[in-house]
């Protein structure tokens, strides 16, 4: 619908209705401010499935090396993957295709992201195993167990 919506000819009065407020077209301050979304809303959309499939595979293969020890590995590895490949693709369709931002640009701003994703990710292990032993406290080991073994088979 935005796609369309900047094809659309505005009406006259539209276009110069903001030049006390310093915005000689509105139109076209419309067009750039809704056409950039759309290219962050591609980007996002890139960027997720590219994660969350990066995600998995690494999530995966930590549990493949380790067993069932160790899900601080798995869950904290698997997200700093999946982060760093989010912290990019989005910057890169968004802003360096989309907008022609200098790659020096795209990676600083990227590297700052992508620290503090870390940063967040790491603070917030803890809290894994916290939730991890309520949620095995409410269902009890026993049908904790028989669970995890169905969704391993399921």
């Amino acid at each position: 619908m935005i796609y369309f919506a900047i094809g659309l000819k505005p009406a006259d009065f539209y276009i110069a209705s903001q030049k006390a407020n310093g915005i000689s077209d509105m139109n076209l301050a419309f067009q750039y401010v809704f056409g950039q979304g759309l290219w962050i809303i591609a980007g996002s959309i890139v960027a997720f499935l590219i994660g969350q499939f990066a995600d998995v595979m690494t999530f995966q293969f930590i549990k493949r090396k380790t067993g069932e020890k160790k899900l601080w590995l798995r869950a904290t590895g698997s997200t700093l993957v999946s982060q760093f490949i989010d912290s990019f693709v989005v910057l890169i369709i968004a802003f360096q295709i989309g907008q022609g931002w200098s790659w020096a640009l795209v990676l600083g701003i990227g590297v700052v992201n992508y620290i503090y994703k870390c940063t967040v990710t790491i603070v917030l292990t803890p809290f894994l195993y916290v939730i991890h032993n309520r949620i095995d406290k409410f269902l009890g080991k026993d049908l904790a167990a028989k669970m995890l073994e169905e969704a391993k088979q399921g």
